[in-house]
């Protein structure tokens, strides 16, 4: 089980990290128990003024007798440092949460040697502001404690969603994961569109981008779903419904399904692709 100030090591101190322990620190735990591996002397030396944590070049020096690790590398290269600390794994069994995308929950114990307690998760970058949106999936092996600080964990840097299939978790990425490009998106042709219609381009960045974060803020704020929201503020043969109409001509909704599908089956053949 990992108690609050139990020493927690992260592979990685890059901006996720840096959200996920910041998010530690907020919730009480203990600085002196964060120990995190990052090869790049600038950023350690950020970690250490911001947060107070321990920092180390070498993944191994980071791990020893921490009962957590939170593997925040970049996918490419998890499985070399799985490998590196195979041994170490099989030695302490420690609890071994992930953020990295396309990496499977199997392809992560057998790089660790075998019997490891995973629990995969798939962050957006929202989570930076605390706004994340966060879907986990745990092994058998991971016990109810270990589920309860891998949620606390990653509830620090915004909302989570646990999923039962991981198979499922191909589909979070393309949703929540890459979704925020979506929006981004959205809004720069929002942008665009206006400055071509006459507005000046300040003008016009700001009403598209104010309008984002207020859409948003109704859809979390109230009880109220998307659609009966677009009805209450599309009035029959107004300018709303112009717009909305001009959507779905376009196929607006088969559009989003496609990009979507399609974001998850490159997930898919990114996971197998690290077999």
């Amino acid at each position: 089980m990992t108690t609050p100030n139990e020493s927690i090591a992260f592979i990685g101190g890059g901006n996720m990290a840096r959200s996920l322990i910041g998010g530690l620190v907020a919730q009480g735990h203990d600085p002196a128990s964060i120990r995190v591996a990052e090869p790049v002397p600038s950023l350690r030396e950020t970690l250490v003024a911001d947060f107070g944590v321990h920092v180390f070049e070498q993944a191994e020096e980071a791990v020893a007798a921490a009962g957590t690790w939170v593997l925040a590398t970049k996918p490419q290269v998890l499985r070399a440092v799985c490998e590196s600390l195979a041994v170490q794994a099989q030695a302490t069994h420690p609890l071994v949460i992930s953020i990295a995308a396309g990496i499977t929950a199997a392809q992560l114990e057998r790089w660790l040697g075998g019997d490891a307690s995973v629990v995969r998760t798939m962050p957006n970058t929202p989570a930076l502001l605390g706004a994340g949106a966060t879907g986990l999936f745990a092994t058998a092996r991971v016990d109810a404690a270990g589920r309860g600080f891998a949620e606390a964990l990653l509830a620090a840097a915004g909302k989570t969603v646990w999923i039962d299939d991981e198979a499922q978790m191909d589909t979070v990425t393309a949703v929540s994961g890459s979704g925020p490009a979506y929006v981004f998106l959205l809004a720069e042709a929002m942008v665009d569109a206006g400055i071509t219609e006459g507005l000046p381009p300040d003008a016009a960045r700001t009403l598209a981008l104010q309008t984002v974060l207020g859409a948003a803020r109704m859809l979390t704020e109230s009880d109220v779903d998307a659609a009966e929201l677009r009805r209450r503020v599309t009035s029959p043969n107004g300018t709303t419904q112009a717009a909305i109409e001009t959507f779905e001509a376009g196929g607006l909704r088969t559009l989003v399904a496609d990009a979507i599908h399609a974001a998850r089956v490159r997930g898919a053949e990114l996971s197998a692709a690290n077999e």
